[in-house]
């Protein structure tokens, strides 16, 4: 539900984080960033790959909290303050959409003061508009507002060749393009995004985008890719959590059996 890139040139370490963090093994990414927790960049790093645990797992938020305080701890300008609030509110986001408590106030605080410690041309600036487009669509219930918001992003994912950003910026413009009922708008959309994501193996995001383009799709196409969808999810281990819902099997309703009547009447 975020994106933020995928390696650093050919750095082992980043290779290494992405490819766990591709497959929901967040911990493990997380860990290969400790010893160097003191710097900014890699204490925001691990502190954004706990974030992001808890909104596909729903768990870890502990583990978060921690992260995040250490991030904004040695935090030195207005750019590396600026990206812990950003991550703030992604877990203020989190905790209120998977419903573990209302911290909606705290996601829109934080992502303000990120809006405010950010330059224009920050490199951080279109992922912290997609992160202002969830709470406009999911928190705010403004369609218009998200969709201004993820258009942003989008173009600034494009400017910074941020291929996972773009995906995400693709997956929730087809989601309110579907809301909509515009399938077509919806349908390219989703296909775009598990197109990326298929390219960057990124593992814990394409169930998501087969869910999403299955409800753009009619039968048996629909039910081909929700099969996948279901394959993926039961493999990562029920991740994304959200998802479970959305892939349930749909049972349709039974007819009533009428009670027999009583004998010799």
């Amino acid at each position: 539900m975020s994106g933020s890139g995928t390696t650093a040139g050919d750095d082992p370490l980043q290779t290494a984080v992405w490819r766990l963090r591709s497959r929901g093994c967040w911990t493990d990414a997380a860990a290969l960033l400790a010893p160097r927790a003191a710097e900014p960049a890699a204490a925001l790093e691990r502190a954004g790959l706990l974030v992001e645990r808890c909104l596909f797992t729903c768990e870890g938020w502990a583990e978060a909290e921690d992260a995040l305080r250490t991030a904004e701890a040695v935090a030195r300008d207005d750019e590396e303050r600026g990206g812990a609030a950003s991550e703030r509110g992604r877990l203020a986001y989190a905790a209120t959409r998977l419903g573990v408590r209302d911290r909606a106030d705290e996601a829109r605080s934080a992502l303000g003061r990120a809006t405010a410690l950010l330059s224009p041309a920050s490199p951080r600036r279109p992922l912290l508009d997609f992160r202002r487009g969830l709470v406009s669509e999911h928190i705010a219930d403004a369609p218009q507002a998200a969709l201004a918001a993820y258009q942003r992003a989008h173009a600034g994912a494009k400017a910074q060749n941020d291929p996972l950003l773009l995906s995400f910026t693709w997956q929730q413009q087809a989601g309110l393009a579907l809301r909509e009922g515009e399938l077509a708008q919806a349908r390219h959309g989703f296909s775009e995004c598990l197109r990326i994501r298929e390219d960057l193996g990124y593992l814990i995001g394409t169930a998501p985008a087969l869910a999403g383009l299955a409800d753009c799709e009619p039968e048996p196409e629909a039910g081909r890719l929700r099969s996948e969808a279901r394959r993926l999810f039961r493999l990562l281990g029920g991740v994304p959590v959200w998802l479970g819902a959305q892939l349930s099997p749909v049972v349709p309703p039974q007819p009533s059996v009428a009670e027999p009547e009583p004998a010799g009447q």
